[in-house]
């Protein structure tokens, strides 16, 4: 079967200030390493509030929509700012992620990759943040679970910054396992190998500042394993690149075949336990060329997988 690429026009009217890091070239630069690949291409749909309501509560959603500004734009904390287009980018984001959940479960495609921003994983449960607005991730997770009836979702972030949003998200998701690796010490601080969840359903990989491949892979080799042993029926996948060497917001110092192995070695193990379903979706990622050509590895290894 074939691999869904999700994006939308409306992701690129999200704006923010001039020199900010999450901003529209992102995107732009990340369709254009993919415009030569034969993906299924299609359109996100905009997330309803009852869809939203999955993860975070009505008086969350409404301060989003009523911060919404007329023109210009208007800053939510000290990383995040909204304008005109960015509440229905982020509503793209988020319809994205449970339309590539519902396509792979439905059997349409083998796998599927969100091109969308904003971002999501470190959007908590009424707290926007770290460039985020709604929980992509962990709302794909949750559609999963609560609407296609699955029993076991494992979402796995390879983002150099803590998902603390998604870590939030699903602290009491007893039907969930969240594994992810960050560079520690790192904004936001969280991620300690002592934030287990309510179920021993957390798993952080701190890793330290100029850290590489060889690390990396130490630390994930392990959780790999638990992973499999989880026997996922589902993988979600908060596909962040600034682990990358050349990325200006952080210090790992990842080379772009370390997103392949890492996103080889997941669709191996979805291979043999979730019948290949895979949902990854677009978080971080700052330096223009590297993100470009570590997406483009990652959607190369899904679309390999799901040959």
């Amino acid at each position: 079967m074939a691999t869904a690429l999700i994006t939308h026009a409306d992701c690129l009217d999200h704006l923010t200030p001039e020199g900010h890091p999450e901003q529209v070239a992102r995107l732009e630069h990340l369709l254009h390493a993919l415009q030569g690949l034969d993906l299924v291409r299609v359109g996100a749909p905009e997330a309803a509030d009852k869809d939203l309501l999955l993860c975070h509560p009505q008086s969350y959603i409404d301060r989003i929509v009523g911060a919404v500004p007329a023109s210009g734009i208007v800053q939510l904390d000290a990383d995040t700012w909204m304008s005109p287009g960015s509440l229905r980018a982020a509503r793209r984001a988020a319809g994205g992620a449970l339309l590539a959940v519902d396509m792979v479960l439905g059997g349409d495609v083998a796998n599927a990759f969100c091109a969308t921003r904003p971002p999501g994983h470190h959007a908590e449960t009424e707290t926007p943040m770290g460039f985020c607005l709604f929980g992509n991730a962990a709302l794909a997770a949750k559609h999963a679970l609560e609407r296609h009836g699955l029993e076991r979702v494992a979402v796995l972030d390879f983002d150099v910054h803590h998902g603390n949003g998604t870590q939030d998200l699903l602290w009491d998701e007893a039907r969930s396992l969240f594994i992810g690796s960050h560079q520690m010490p790192l904004w936001p601080g969280s991620g300690t190998a002592d934030e287990r969840g309510a179920h021993d359903n957390i798993l952080n990989l701190p890793l330290a500042p100029r850290s590489g491949g060889t690390e990396m892979r130490a630390v994930w080799t392990p959780a790999l394993q638990r992973l499999r042993a989880y026997e996922p029926e589902l993988i979600i996948v908060s596909a962040g690149f600034d682990a990358h060497q050349d990325d200006p917001l952080a210090q790992l110092n990842w080379t772009t075949e370390d997103f392949r192995w890492i996103t080889r070695e997941i669709c191996t193990i979805a291979a043999e336990k979730a019948r290949g379903r895979v949902v990854s979706v677009l978080e971080g990622g700052y330096d223009l060329a590297a993100l470009a050509q570590a997406a483009k590895v990652h959607v190369e290894e899904l679309m390999e997988a799901g040959a």
